[in-house]
């Protein structure tokens, strides 16, 4: 658990030195997830992930990192690649839409959908809300 926080502490530092917005997510399926991500010069978006369960055996961590293919003020549609680890573990294909609906545009909502490519393919569909920290007034 000290590396995650380490790991945590280390994106930040990244995101204030590098001209990124930092921000958290919840992703609501049937493997619900937080997630912990920056938006690097408003093209690129890491996001580190926790599968949420009743046991901390159950806690997969998964790593993504994605493009923005068409970004908006009030949306954006991402596509990329990561990878997961401990239960379904494999390589992940996020492709996804953020959407920005108020005048400040730090709270969201999201949908992605993600196959996992692994020893059992799984098509993974989500929804959740998503929050960005700092000044993001348009």
């Amino acid at each position: 658990m000290k590396n995650v926080a380490l790991v945590i502490v280390f994106l930040v530092f990244v995101s204030f030195k590098s001209f990124a917005q930092f921000g958290v997510s919840i992703h609501q399926t049937n493997i619900p997830f937080v997630g912990f991500n920056y938006e690097l010069k408003d093209k690129y978006m890491g996001e580190l992930r926790f599968s949420t369960d009743s046991f901390f055996d159950n806690i997969s961590p998964e790593l993504v990192f994605t493009r923005f293919i068409k970004k908006d003020t009030d949306f954006n549609f991402y596509g990329g690649l990561g990878a997961r680890m401990n239960i379904y573990e494999g390589l992940v294909v996020p492709i996804g839409l953020n959407i920005y609906p108020f005048e400040k545009k730090n709270f969201g909502f999201h949908m992605e959908i993600a196959p996992i490519i692994g020893d059992d393919a799984i098509l993974r569909g989500t929804w959740g809300i998503r929050y960005r920290f700092g000044d993001r007034q348009k």
